[in-house]
């Protein structure tokens, strides 16, 4: 799967959107509204940046009442119009609006002003002076010292602003990275983890695999075993039927043609039960069905092998 796909298919699942030029610098105004969300409980504001007469950058996402510090939110759903204050407080900075509102609609512009102590620590961590874009994507995102920590605690090398921007876009958190490192899982590398989360290739779906003596899967093989919904349940399945550790790729070739443990089940029925992983994959590919096999073994005696299956199913007389 392309990683840059699968990263921008997780962050919109995420309800939070940044578009792909987020430029709000600290000391411009930025454009809000506040309106209901279709989630109960929670307001939605949408933050523009229109400077120059253009829109450069769109930063929409539901939050609590209890987020917007600051808001009254009876005045905003009272009937007619007020000045409204609020205030989004992150570690990395915070967002000071003002505006007017009510009937449960509110507009008005906001400044952005980055959290001292949160520059301090990224300079003292060797990660470097955000730009005016990043520091408004560490506000809008969230990023969190926590995860800084927990990059360093897997001496993973020094994350980049954008990195971090990343990570916490997708999902990946500190309790993310300690339950994969918990199970004595480490991905190589910051863009792995990056890919893992917007994959939903979680701690869980590791541990199913470890239970059943797959430690230490490589990364890649992780992804493709993710992308093709194979789950320790089909593993386990195989298993019983006798197919067991098999090597990732022959995993994939089987879950991508469709060869179920039902399918395997009923070839052994037929009389074969022994088929070579390979073998199941050309009978699969060929559309020869349990059923087909349970009547070609009525045809002949003994039990035909799998090259004279291919040869009465292609070559039917």
């Amino acid at each position: 799967m392309n990683r840059f796909l699968a990263f921008l298919f997780a962050l919109c699942c995420a309800g939070l959107s940044v578009s792909s030029a987020v430029i709000a610098q600290p000391a411009d105004w930025l454009h809000f509204t506040l309106e209901p969300s279709h989630e109960a409980g929670t307001i939605r504001a949408d933050f523009r940046d229109d400077r120059n007469g253009r829109n450069h950058n769109n930063w929409s996402s539901s939050f609590r009442a209890a987020d917007l510090a600051g808001l009254d939110l009876a005045a905003f759903h009272s009937s007619g119009s007020r000045p409204l204050r609020f205030a989004v407080i992150r570690e990395a900075g915070r967002l000071d609006c003002i505006g007017h509102g009510g009937e449960s609609y509110a507009g008005g512009t906001c400044t952005m002003t980055s959290d001292p102590t949160f520059e301090q620590l990224l300079a003292a961590r060797g990660i470097g002076q955000p730009s005016r874009d990043e520091a408004f994507s560490l506000v809008a995102l969230d990023v969190r010292r926590s995860l800084i920590d927990a990059v360093a605690a897997a001496r993973y090398p020094t994350p980049t602003i954008n990195n971090l921007i990343e990570m916490t876009a997708v999902g990946v958190d500190a309790r993310y990275i300690s339950d994969l490192a918990r199970l004595g899982y480490r991905p190589p590398a910051i863009h792995n983890l990056v890919e893992f989360r917007a994959m939903d290739i979680t701690p869980e779906y590791i541990g199913g695999f470890a239970r059943l003596g797959y430690a230490n899967i490589p990364a890649d093989d992780l992804v493709q075993l993710k992308a093709l919904d194979i789950t320790a349940d089909y593993v386990a399945a195989l298993d019983r039927l006798g197919y067991g550790r098999l090597p990732a790729g022959d995993l994939v070739q089987l879950k991508a043609l469709d060869v179920t443990p039902d399918y395997v089940a009923g070839m052994q029925r037929a009389g074969y039960a022994h088929l070579r992983v390979s073998d199941l994959v050309q009978l699969k590919a060929l559309d020869i069905s349990p059923d087909f096999a349970r009547w070609a073994a009525g045809q002949r005696n003994p039990l035909p092998p799998v090259n004279d299956l291919v040869q009465m199913k292609v070559n039917p007389r």
